[in-house]
């Protein structure tokens, strides 16, 4: 009987092959970007920044998204202060890390010097349509610097995510549309406010806003956090975590992301805090121990390369998801 059968099945099974491909290039993949915290701002104010980065989006400038074409990277989105008065601005990727078009000209090491120089041969060639009023930026105000080779001042982790052909196109519509004046507020509309607000387009009320901790003020590390606890409870988010290292030679090693509580208790700012009020040094510490360390569960997470971003720009590339990379806290 199962002799006689065989033969019935060659059609369904030619058939799954001819639709399983189809599947897989409707889908696709992001990453939330989070960045360490660097220089003088990074210590006053040490929760970093994120962004999101789309395997299927594209830049068609700064300020307006489009479908990727074949061979292309896609795009990094992210909200920033006051640049040009835009609320977001999205960079193709390798541009967006290393100030640079190709990974040949990504160099091992770049002083302060040379740094400049990539950053300012690349704005000259594709930012002009931001505006020469638009500031560089330095130590305390930033500028377009600070999404031109952010790879030179910090390091970035990943954390990779499927989408399908249907979000990413909506989103594109959604952006397009909508009105990119900045809207942006450090303590309610920040970076992180930002992300929160796409990844919820993605996971629908999944990303809300917290009370506690940090008095509702949304971090990098939280919305991390949420992203992780989502994925272990849905497998098909197919999360992966990787590790874009920061390129040496133009500033110091960038330090790990806190939330506030945590900042304010392991930079000793707590200290005087007690002095004014014990109670409210007290609910701090309370804050952190029970809602605020956010572990992220990092161990050896893949270190991605100018020359490896496969896994990265290519869906279903390895590693596998939610593999090894996550493990002890980081």
């Amino acid at each position: 009987m199962a002799l006689m059968r065989a033969p019935r099945a060659i059609p369904f099974l030619m058939a799954l092959a001819l639709v399983l491909p189809a599947w897989r290039n409707s889908q696709a993949q992001a990453a939330l970007l989070m960045e360490e915290p660097f220089g003088f701002f990074g210590f006053l104010n040490p929760t970093g920044h994120d962004a999101i980065y789309f395997q299927r989006i594209c830049a068609e400038t700064p300020v307006k998204l489009r479908r990727c074409a074949p061979g292309e990277d896609g795009a990094v989105i992210t909200r920033y202060q006051g640049i040009a008065h835009y609320d977001w601005i999205a960079m193709p990727l390798l541009p967006y890390l290393y100030a640079v078009e190709s990974s040949s000209e990504v160099p091992a090491r770049a002083d302060r010097k040379a740094v400049t120089g990539l950053r300012d041969k690349y704005r000259e060639a594709h930012l002009a349509s931001l505006g020469k009023e638009v500031p560089r930026g330095g130590t305390i105000k930033r500028g377009w610097s600070q999404f031109v080779g952010v790879a030179y001042d910090r390091r970035i982790y990943a954390f990779r995510f499927a989408t399908t052909e249907e979000q990413d196109d909506a989103l594109i519509a959604q952006m397009n549309a909508g009105e990119n004046r900045s809207r942006f507020n450090l303590l309610y509309r920040n970076c992180a406010d930002f992300n929160r607000g796409v990844l919820n387009f993605y996971f629908p009320r999944t990303f809300e806003r917290s009370i506690l901790p940090d008095a509702g003020v949304t971090t990098p590390r939280q919305v991390t956090y949420k992203l992780l606890r989502y994925a272990r409870k849905h497998p098909e988010t197919q999360l992966a975590v990787f590790d874009i290292r920061q390129v040496p030679g133009n500033r110091n090693r960038s330090r790990s992301n806190k939330s506030i509580v945590q900042a304010l208790i392991t930079s000793g700012y707590v200290v005087p805090l007690a002095f004014l009020s014990p109670y409210i040094a007290g609910g701090v510490i309370i804050d952190y121990l029970v809602w605020g360390r956010y572990p992220l569960g990092l161990k050896h997470p893949q270190v991605l390369t100018p020359e490896n971003m496969g896994p990265l720009t290519v869906f279903g590339s390895e590693p596998s998801p939610l593999s090894a990379s996550v493990g002890a806290p980081l």
